[in-house]
């Protein structure tokens, strides 16, 4: 599963970050696009997900990674996620592989090449009486510890018009750029596998060290926009009080520089990512995070 990078097109181009716009996302630590999807890509997208939803797929994955986050049927009608549905549905791949998605993110991260790290299909249901609902506070890199980069990143692209009403994201703003205290064995697990007080009182406790405001800023997206945050920028979300789901995908992104490494747990036990039980092996044995198949590029500077 090969995705040949390609330059951008002059409409293309424009669409990219401003100058202004790079250093916005290098002090706040996220950034809202400008139209980079078309109404039909997004409708594409929801039509897609109502077909998986109902149990299509192009291919399934060829082993079961250990924290697979993974929505059936019989679970009902709660918050869905959906590991690695760019790998499983053509349709959403071919508008997540836009080259311009991850042009954009190139351009914030400053880097040369973008690869996918994964990707997470999400259904919102507009309920209020299920606390699962709702997102604490957390930052992406505290689960992806076996990763070498500090400069990873995330495009959440909503498949709708997506406001605070709706349970939007919501940016804790420049906290990427925050030293961390009181991090442990705890912080590489999900925060789905948290106690939500828990992470309340981490994210306190770091603004305190820090001397930083907490500074919530829900980012109200529209239909073909799309918001880039920082893997160190502290982010959740609040119950969907609308009268219809709120649907997206967190496409989760590499830099070139990222690479496989050992992090190990006071246990003795080593860190293991999904993708290290999916991504071929380097030559020393270890997990390919550049793995053509589960990692491919994105965008790569054609200079």
């Amino acid at each position: 599963m090969t995705h040949a990078p390609y330059p951008l097109t002059a409409a293309e181009q424009a669409l990219l970050p401003t100058d202004e716009e790079v250093e916005f996302y290098q002090e706040h630590g996220w950034y809202l696009s400008k139209k980079l999807l078309t109404d039909e890509e997004v409708d594409l997208l929801n039509s897609a997900a109502d077909r998986f939803y109902a149990g299509h797929r192009d291919r399934t994955l060829p082993a079961r990674p250990p924290r697979l986050a993974y929505w059936e049927p019989e679970q009902g009608d709660v918050h869905r996620h959906n590991d690695y549905v760019f790998y499983e549905d053509d349709a959403i791949r071919s508008v997540l592989a836009k080259p311009v998605i991850a042009a954009v993110a190139a351009r914030i991260a400053q880097s040369s090449q973008i690869r996918l790290w994964n990707s997470t299909l999400i259904h919102k249901p507009p309920r209020a009486d299920d606390a699962r609902n709702i997102v604490p506070w957390h930052f992406d890199r505290h689960y992806w510890q076996t990763c070498s980069s500090d400069e990873m990143l995330t495009a959440f692209i909503p498949f709708h018009d997506c406001d605070e009403e709706m349970g939007t994201i919501t940016m804790i703003d420049g906290s990427h750029r925050w030293k961390e205290i009181g991090g442990d064995d705890s912080t590489s697990r999900h925060f789905a596998e948290r106690d939500r007080s828990e992470l309340e009182q981490m994210l306190s406790e770091n603004a305190a060290y820090n001397q930083a405001e907490v500074r919530k800023v829900p980012v109200d997206i529209p239909k073909g926009h799309i918001s880039f945050h920082h893997c160190r920028t502290y982010h959740g979300s609040g119950y969907n009080v609308s009268d219809r789901p709120r649907r997206a995908i967190s496409l989760h992104l590499q830099d070139r520089t990222n690479r496989w490494r050992r992090f190990g747990l006071s246990s003795g036990e080593r860190v293991v990512y999904n993708n290290d039980v999916l991504v071929r092996a380097d030559a020393h044995g270890n997990p390919d995070y550049t793995d053509p198949e589960f990692c491919p590029v994105l965008w790569e500077d054609p200079r």
